[in-house]
């Protein structure tokens, strides 16, 4: 063989093969050397630019074909998961108008949390822009301005919303049927505002002037609540009510506007209607209702008395109001909520409550992109010297009950406590 006789015959021959692997040892390691190097900067580029892909659009994968186009969206959409959260215009951050039903925002935004001081991992001029350009995107601008008021606020609000609507769903789920067909008697309360696409129940004692006075307002027909009286806002019947279109008319408003319910604690609103309607003079409800009042519940009546209908004492009003066979017939000033505007027929898409009145207007006003100058009025133009009536009034009112008229009325107003979620007034209630 060749190489045992370059061994037996020269020994010069293996020094020289030696000599040849020694010289390219070191071409081989240099090799590797260059090579470990070269994949160590590729990798910490792919994990620099991950890192700065996964700041700008949170749960997206690299390579991602529809990153692209998703990126901005995120952004701004973040927060838009939820029911109510679809009601913000992309372009500049605001509510966009008119608002259709259902869209009321969560106003969830989130901030890009800044890394922790001395973390580890550089961060380059061209993530520390794109970071810059993600965290502007993600703030609403101007909201504080736009709405009226801190962010916190406008998300509590929301937030309060969904808890009011989810609450009336369960209810009527589980006490009422909603089989029935929405008919115009249903839809009776109920006032149309086209321009902005608000449909606003009735209930009466529950701020219902001047929210009609928004309406008119809202509608173009005055440029001020302060401008319409007491008599235009019930009898000049300047706004339509919803029965007075016809089936096709109903269900588009029904399906499309925004619906609207404002509600109160119900013997509040009960003490408000009586001390509005018989402890003041009324050329309707004293010989409509406060004639046959008395002459059914009052024992040795005066003849004044039975032939003007006035004088009406509170505990002879809850005697006709809980009595099954009342002399004279219910009316709207103390029918039940339910009654007046089918909470559980009509998904209402905003409910309000009249003890925090004017923030919950002023909410929805801006929702459906009404003047900034347009706010709710807190005047009060019926009987202006009258203290309003409150929850230490109607206590007063109250008392003159024994604790088993006191139950049966709350009895009698039952499910709109339980629907509104408001507390018993009474500790002696069960």
């Amino acid at each position: 063989m060749p190489w045992v006789e370059c061994k037996t015959a020269d020994p010069r021959c293996g020094r020289r093969r030696l000599r040849t692997l020694a010289m390219k040892l070191p071409c081989f390691f240099w090799f590797l050397l260059l090579f470990g190097a070269g994949g160590l900067v590729l990798f910490t580029h792919l994990q620099d630019l991950s890192e700065t892909f996964q700041q700008q659009a949170p749960g997206m994968r690299l390579g991602d074909p529809l990153g692209q186009t998703m990126r901005k969206d995120l952004c701004t959409k973040e927060a838009a998961g939820n029911s109510l959260g679809q009601g913000l215009d992309s372009t500049d951050g605001l509510p966009s108008s008119p608002v259709p039903p259902m869209e009321f925002p969560a106003f969830s935004w989130q901030r890009q949390s800044a890394p922790p001081e001395g973390s580890p991992g550089r961060t380059t001029k061209r993530r520390r822009k794109l970071l810059l350009k993600s965290t502007v995107a993600m703030q609403p601008r101007n909201l504080s301005s736009s709405l009226g008021g801190p962010p916190d606020s406008w998300r509590r609000l929301a937030h309060v919303q969904e808890a009011r609507k989810r609450l009336t769903k369960e209810v009527c789920a589980k006490y009422m049927s909603t089989s029935r067909k929405v008919t115009p008697q249903h839809v009776s309360r109920i006032f149309v505002e086209d321009r902005h696409k608000l449909l606003y129940c009735e209930v009466p004692k529950v701020g219902c002037s001047n929210w009609k006075r928004v309406l008119m307002v809202l509608a173009g027909l005055a440029s001020s609540t302060r401008d319409i009286q007491h008599d235009a806002v019930h009898y000049g019947n300047h706004l339509r009510r919803l029965d007075s279109f016809d089936h096709q008319g109903i269900a588009h408003r029904l399906r499309t506007y925004t619906k609207v319910l404002f509600v109160r604690e119900p013997f509040e609103r009960l003490v408000s209607a009586f001390r509005d309607k018989f402890e003041n003079p009324n050329t309707y409800y004293h010989p409509v209702f406060g004639k046959p009042i008395i002459s059914r519940y009052r024992a040795n009546a005066s003849q004044a008395a039975l032939r003007t209908g006035a004088g009406v004492t509170f505990k002879e009003f809850m005697q006709y109001l809980l009595d099954v066979h009342r002399p004279v017939g219910m009316d709207i000033h103390w029918e039940h909520v339910g009654q007046l505007c089918s909470p559980c027929l009509l998904d209402y898409d905003f409910i309000g409550k009249f003890e925090t009145i004017e923030e919950d207007a002023n909410f929805l006003l801006r929702r459906t992109g009404a003047a900034h100058n347009l706010t709710f009025p807190s005047f009060k133009d019926r009987n202006p010297h009258a203290e309003r009536t409150s929850a230490r009034i109607t206590h007063h009112y109250f008392a003159q009950l024994d604790a088993s008229e006191r139950q049966r009325a709350y009895d009698f107003y039952y499910m709109d406590y339980l629907m509104f979620n408001y507390s018993k007034p009474f500790k002696d209630l069960y």
